[in-house]
């Protein structure tokens, strides 16, 4: 009888366990479909018109679908740098051109040269950009990250050796963002500072918003995903900018390799720059962030600097980003300004 009822009691502790595990599966699903269909309608909304403009699978323009948060108590400030769309000074022909770019003087915000400068279009890893500067809003340069099981089962590029369970420097991780654009370093960041990788994306699209970025939406802290997850030329060039008076994020952008101890077999991590103005040595590049996709194709926001003149270039959807990048800023140090 005391042997019956003991298998009694572990079959119906069992049973719990399975009606456990079908509720979560069934959460899961049911919180994974309701995030796409926000996404979906997000992408979809009326106030958005195709033109039909764009042949490489671009966001179309129109009004900004972000959505509204609450400012955090912490939030950074509203931005107050203003790109100042003087005539022309450059002229440069690319063959064949990037469907969208810009050339701008990085301390005045003046414009160089530019091609389609508002229209919205899919920027893959340029978002993480946005990421950064999220993440150094609202953490610690001290901080430990716990590295969780979402951000070792990641999809694309990554720094792909983050230790489950274990706490890694938060400054670790945004060089592994940065320099080799590691989605898994983004979801880490992003659960750390928020919790949720959905309620950091609420805080990018706040921060969106507070900058005047009109045609800027996030969906995703890496870029992973380009449904509507998109911006422009100009707004890329005003993040840019945050990007490089923030001291400690200045400093990542600008470095072409780095190594430092992890918790890892060997205890190393070396990590190596995407960015091709750093694989070419481009005199004076500093800056800033790669990003590619099918539909975004090859993207660049680079930046240098040689004495007191200081140049970005966005290209958005280039056939070569680091040819033209380069051809830009060379017109630009060469001109006459």
């Amino acid at each position: 009888g005391v042997l019956q009822e003991g298998r009694a009691r572990r079959s119906a502790r069992e049973a719990r366990r399975r009606r456990a595990r079908r509720r979560r599966r069934i959460r899961d699903a049911v919180l994974t479909l309701a995030v796409g269909l926000v996404a979906l309608l997000l992408f979809m909304a009326p106030s958005i018109t195709d033109t039909g403009s764009s042949s490489h699978g671009a966001v179309p323009p129109g009004g900004s679908p972000t959505a509204k948060a609450t400012p955090l108590k912490t939030a950074p400030p509203h931005n107050t740098y203003l790109l100042k769309q003087a005539p022309r000074t450059l002229r440069v022909k690319l063959k064949p051109q990037p469907t969208a770019g810009l050339v701008f003087d990085i301390r005045t915000g003046r414009v160089l040269w530019a091609r389609d400068t508002t229209q919205r279009l899919p920027i893959a890893s340029l978002t993480k950009m946005m990421t950064a500067l999220v993440v150094v809003a609202h953490s610690k340069p001290s901080d430990q990250v716990m590295i969780t099981r979402a951000a070792t089962h990641f999809s694309g590029s990554g720094v792909g050796m983050l230790p489950f369970g274990k706490k890694v420097p938060l400054e670790d991780l945004l060089y592994g963002l940065l320099l080799p654009s590691g989605n898994d370093a983004a979801i880490a960041l992003a659960q750390h500072v928020a919790g949720t990788q959905q309620r950091f994306v609420t805080m990018m699209n706040a921060q969106a918003a507070r900058m005047g970025l009109g045609c800027t939406h996030f969906s995703t802290v890496s870029g992973i995903v380009d449904l509507g997850n998109y911006s422009c030329a100009n707004d890329l060039a005003v993040i840019a900018h945050a990007v490089l008076v923030q001291p400690s994020l200045r400093k990542i952008v600008a470095t072409s390799s780095t190594e430092f101890p992890f918790p890892i077999k060997r205890h190393k991590l070396f990590l190596y720059n995407n960015n091709p103005l750093m694989h070419l040595r481009y005199p004076g590049a500093d800056g800033v962030k790669t990003g590619y996709t099918t539909l975004s194709g090859l993207c660049i926001v680079g930046a240098a600097r040689r004495g007191s003149k200081w140049y970005g270039v966005v290209l958005l959807h280039t056939p070569d980003w680091g040819t033209q990048a380069e051809q830009l800023l060379n017109a630009a140090f060469s001109a006459k300004v």
